[in-house]
């Protein structure tokens, strides 16, 4: 299995167009050791031609032609993007279904209900593009909301579907009422070779039925977004901490360093970072401890095979 990691960054981006925090300052002016991302998304494949996205970003055009592997060439109109998977419904993670309107066959598209329902109504995605090339959905089963939900199966990868404890879009009409699929994690596992990835961009919270999960994967590319809970406070640019905006900080009691400290199997990577993250410089202390505990950053562009 190999999964490209088209962007690594939170919603935004980094630099974030309209931001002159420490690090996008920085980062403009030559002055950082780090590289700009773009929105987080992620394909996986079996056969390095037949690819599953895992959200679709505003990013999506610049991130699929830095990507060639995923545009074949066999005809006039051609695409090796055979279906889309969204961990939830936030814009940075679906707003380039847009962006791929011209597909000549509708998109197979799969999510769970809450998330189809904030895209045929708060934000109506769905409906614009039943004016381009439609969509086929394809609904994510969750019948509880402390287990992992019906697993399923996409060009050679079996899928399992977990509930997680975040926060739904500004937009949603059940915003701060959290419902069971709002947002997910997903195990991949390859069906031939059978290696595991989990991949969980938002984590508002690490429950036992996700710990168990993460567990039993090779690879975790998982919720990168804060380094610390009042972490926008202190770049002055929000009240809002982490946990309220669904995700957990690396550092801290019962942050992410600490829950996957004792999961001594997987390889452990985090993506989703914000631009206020310190972790962003290669050169921070913040990054030394992450490599100190074997923990490692996406990039865009990166590569994982297993």
């Amino acid at each position: 299995m190999l999964i490209h990691v088209l962007g690594s960054g939170a919603g935004g981006g980094f630099p974030q167009w309209n931001c002159n925090c420490h690090n996008c300052s920085r980062l403009r002016k030559g002055e950082f050791k780090g590289q700009a991302r773009s929105q987080s998304s992620v394909a996986a494949s079996t056969n390095g031609t037949d690819w599953v996205l895992f959200n679709t970003s505003p990013d999506i055009l610049k991130q699929l032609q830095n990507f060639p592997a995923i545009q074949p060439g066999r005809g006039l109109r051609d695409t090796g993007i055979r279906s889309i998977v969204l961990i939830d419904s936030q814009i940075d993670h679906t707003t380039g279904l847009l962006m791929l309107r011209e597909h000549h066959q509708p998109l197979e598209v799969y999510c769970t209900e809450p998330v189809y329902q904030d895209l045929t109504t708060g934000n109506p995605l769905f409906k614009v593009l039943d004016h381009y090339c439609t969509v086929n959905w394809h609904p994510i089963r969750l019948p509880r909301e402390d287990a992992p939900g019906e697993a399923f199966q996409v060009e050679g990868l079996r899928l399992v579907p977990v509930p997680l404890r975040s926060e739904a879009p500004p937009y949603s009409p059940h915003r701060h009422n959290y419902h069971v699929g709002d947002t997910i994690g997903v195990l991949m596992e390859d069906l031939t070779t059978q290696k595991r990835l989990f991949y969980a961009p938002g984590l508002g919270q690490i429950e036992n039925h996700v710990l168990s999960l993460m567990a039993e994967a090779d690879c975790l590319l998982v919720d990168g977004t804060f380094w610390a809970e009042d972490e926008m406070e202190q770049a002055g640019i929000s009240q809002k901490r982490a946990a309220e905006m669904g995700h957990l900080p690396q550092s801290g009691p019962g942050g992410m360093m600490s829950t996957m400290a004792p999961l001594t199997n997987p390889r452990k990577i985090l993506i989703h970072i914000n631009n206020t993250n310190p972790i962003l410089d290669e050169e921070s202390p913040e990054r030394a401890q992450l490599e100190a505990a074997g923990i490692e950053v996406a990039f865009d562009g990166m590569n994982i095979t297993l």
